[in-house]
This record gives C-alpha cells, sequence and structure tokens, in this order.
C-alpha cells in the first residue's frame, strides 16, 4: 500500500463536494502535468490512502482522508472540446492524460493547515514543503500520513 496528498481548490472541488458525490466517490480529473499523471497512471493502487488537501485558500491546509477505489484510467475530459480540460493533442487511442477515483474516508474535525505541516519536525521533509514542489498529486510516506491523520483527529 502506498499514500498520496491530493490537492484541489475548495472553490473548484472541495471536501464538502465530495462527501455530498454519489457515493462519496468521485473521479480525480483535470491533472496537466505529466509527474502527477505518471502517479495516477502507474503507480496509485486500489486501497492505496490519500490525504486530501484543499489549496489555494487561505489557509490551504490537509482536511480529510480519501481512499483509491479505481486505479489510473484516461482521463475522458480531454477528449472533451466543451470540457475545460480539454486537450487537443490527448487522442483517445494514445491518451495523455489519466485519473483516479478517490472515495471520502473521512473528513478532519480538524483541518491540518499548512503553518502546522511546516511546524512539525516530523512533516520537515513532506513532499508538500519542498520549495518549488506545486504538484497536485504527490507521495507521501506512512509516517507523514499518519502524522497528519493524528493531527486532524
Amino acid at each position: 500500500m502506498k499514500y498520496w496528498l491530493v490537492k484541489s481548490e475548495p472553490d473548484v472541488f472541495s471536501i464538502d463536494d465530495l462527501a455530498k458525490s454519489k457515493n462519496q466517490t468521485t473521479y480525480w480529473d483535470g491533472v496537466r502535468n505529466y509527474q502527477a499523471r505518471n502517479y495516477m497512471r502507474d503507480e496509485m493502487k486500489k486501497g492505496d490512502k490519500v490525504i486530501f488537501y484543499h489549496s489555494n485558500t487561505k489557509p490551504p491546509a490537509a482536511v480529510g482522508i480519501c481512499e483509491i477505489v479505481k486505479e489510473g484510467y484516461p482521463d475522458f475530459t480531454a477528449f472533451d472540446p466543451d470540457d475545460k480540460h480539454y486537450d487537443p493533442k490527448s487522442k483517445k487511442e494514445n491518451p495523455a492524460w489519466y485519473m483516479v477515483d478517490i472515495k471520502l474516508i473521512k473528513k478532519f474535525p480538524k483541518a491540518v493547515t499548512l503553518d502546522e505541516i511546516k511546524q512539525n519536525p516530523k512533516l520537515k521533509n513532506m513532499k508538500l514543503v519542498q520549495r518549488g514542489n506545486r504538484l497536485s498529486v504527490m507521495p507521501v510516506t506512512k509516517e507523514e500520513y499518519d502524522e497528519i491523520v493524528r493531527m486532524g483527529s
């Protein structure tokens, strides 16, 4: 089992939106970074645990945990010219972009802010706090995952 963090802007798709989704499950579409795509296409597996993180908000924070319920498959939004994630270079026969399905496990009673994460010595090596790391999908260690879950509970 692996551990991940996914970022979403809460005004685009929040953990509350996920909670209202059918079966509290959604596809994680629209990722247009090759490294993040590779994680979703090649490494994320059913049963992997995920930290749901709200970015581009004040304050940015980890707000809950999810689980991968469907492994990487072509991101169909890339093929739809009416979708904001459309990519004319991505073809059904050779898709450029992938997505996974996630299911909400629980929303944290207390959001874990980026400042709290940065101040925690156990999280000092986390990719999230590394300078210049803006990936929307990134791996975390089991220890980092467990510490954020502890902080949010």
